[in-house]
C-alpha cells in the first residue's frame, strides 16, 4: 500500500493511505476520475462530516444569502493568482453566507477533467462543509452536438469525497456564441435539461438564466423564442442574472431591473409562485481594493434596493456576483440586510 500526502488538502493537513480513484469509463476511454478516499483522515475532518451521499438534496440551499465563485477566481488553470482559496468559506460564513455557488466544471480545451481538478474541488468542498457552508456546483453548457455538457453535469452530480458531495447543482443557461440558430439551441437546452433531470431524479436543480428584462426589452436578439415553458418542469429554483451595474437609465436601477425580471420570469414560466434566488451585481464597490472584473461594479449603496427587490417579490434568497469583487463593507451590509429580511 502506497502512502501519499495530498498537498491540496493542506488546510486540513490530511494524510491519506491507499486512496482510491474511481474511474467512470465510456467507450473504453477514461472519462472521469473522482476522489473517493479509502481511509478516513487522521485528524482534522470531524466524523460528523462523513455523510450518506444517497440522501436527497434540498432546495433550501438556495435560501438566504449566497456567494459566487467562478473558475477565474479559484482555478490556477485559468488564473495565475487566485483571488479565492479554501480559506474563504470561513470568511463567507462569518458574514452570513449560507451557500456558495461554485463553478466546478468548464467546457474548455484547458479542462483536463470532466470537472475542475478533483483535488481542488475536494479541498474547497471539505473546507466549506467544515464550517457549515453549503456548496452548489454550477456549469455553463455550450450546446455541443455530443454529450459533453451532460457528462460534465452528471460528473458534478456524482462527485464525492470522504462521504461529501455538492449540496446542489445549477445550470448556467446563457451561452449564445455557438453559431446555432435559436431553435436548435433551444432544442439542445430542452434535451440536456430532460436528460439531466433523468439522472438526478428528484434532486432539486437550479436554472441560472438571463434576466427577462434583457431578453424581452434590451436585446430581443439574444435568444429569440427562449423555451421557458418547455424547461419549466426540469428546474426547481430560478436564478436570474440581473446585473444592473453596466446598464443605463431605468435598467441601472436594481429595484426595477431585479424586481421586473423576477415578475417577467414567473409570467414566462406560468407559475406566479416559482422559487427565485435573484443574482445582482456585478460586485459591490465600497472603497475596498478589488479585482477588476472588466465590467463596471455595482455600489454598496445599491444593495438595499436589490434586497428590497427580492423581498417585495417573495424571492427565497439572493446574492451578488461575485464574492471576489464584493468589498468588505458591502459584505457586511449584505449580511445586515439579509438578516433583517430573510431570517
Amino acid at each position: 500500500m502506497n502512502l501519499r500526502v495530498l498537498s491540496s488538502f493542506g488546510v486540513f493537513g490530511l494524510l491519506v493511505a491507499g486512496f482510491s480513484l474511481v474511474a467512470v469509463l465510456t467507450s473504453g476511454k477514461q472519462e472521469m476520475i473522482i476522489p473517493q478516499v479509502s481511509v478516513v483522515p487522521i485528524s482534522a475532518v470531524s466524523p460528523t462530516l462523513v455523510t450518506d451521499v444517497s440522501l436527497p438534496r434540498s432546495a433550501a440551499v438556495y435560501n438566504g444569502l449566497g456567494a459566487w465563485v467562478d473558475s477565474y477566481d479559484l482555478d490556477p488553470v485559468y488564473v495565475q493568482n487566485p483571488t479565492v482559496t479554501s480559506k474563504d468559506p470561513k470568511e463567507m460564513v462569518a458574514v452570513g453566507v449560507n451557500t456558495v455557488f461554485l463553478q466546478a466544471a468548464r467546457s474548455d480545451a484547458r479542462a483536463a477533467w470532466p470537472t475542475t481538478d478533483p483535488w481542488l474541488l475536494a479541498e474547497f468542498l471539505l473546507a466549506s462543509h467544515q464550517v457549515g457552508l453549503e456548496v452548489v456546483a454550477w456549469y455553463l453548457p455550450k450546446w455541443s452536438a455530443d454529450d459533453e455538457d451532460l457528462k460534465r453535469l452528471t460528473a458534478l452530480s456524482d462527485f464525492s469525497v470522504l462521504g461529501q458531495r455538492f449540496d446542489g447543482l445549477a445550470v448556467d443557461i446563457e451561452w449564445n456564441s455557438d453559431g446555432l440558430s435559436p431553435e436548435v439551441r433551444s432544442l439542445r437546452l430542452i434535451k440536456l435539461s430532460a436528460d439531466l433531470r433523468a439522472h438526478v431524479g428528484s434532486d432539486p436543480l437550479g436554472g441560472i438564466v438571463m434576466p427577462p428584462v434583457l431578453t424581452d426589452e434590451i436585446n430581443q436578439k439574444f435568444w429569440p423564442g427562449f423555451p421557458w415553458m418547455e424547461i419549466a418542469p426540469f428546474y426547481d429554483v430560478w436564478m436570474p442574472m440581473s446585473y444592473w451595474s453596466f446598464r443605463t437609465e431605468e435598467h441601472a436601477d436594481p429595484l426595477y431591473y431585479s424586481g421586473e425580471s423576477i415578475r417577467l420570469l414567473r409570467n414566462h414560466l406560468g407559475d406566479p409562485a416559482a422559487a427565485v434566488h435573484g443574482i445582482g451585481g456585478i460586485g459591490a464597490a465600497d472603497g475596498t481594493d478589488l479585482p477588476d472584473p472588466g465590467e463596471p461594479l455595482a455600489s454598496v449603496d445599491d444593495l438595499e434596493a436589490f434586497v428590497r427587490s427580492l423581498t417585495e417579490n417573495d424571492a427565497v434568497g439572493g446574492s451578488i456576483y461575485d464574492w471576489a469583487t464584493t468589498g468588505d463593507q458591502a459584505r457586511g451590509r449584505l449580511q445586515d440586510l439579509f438578516a433583517a429580511s430573510f431570517d
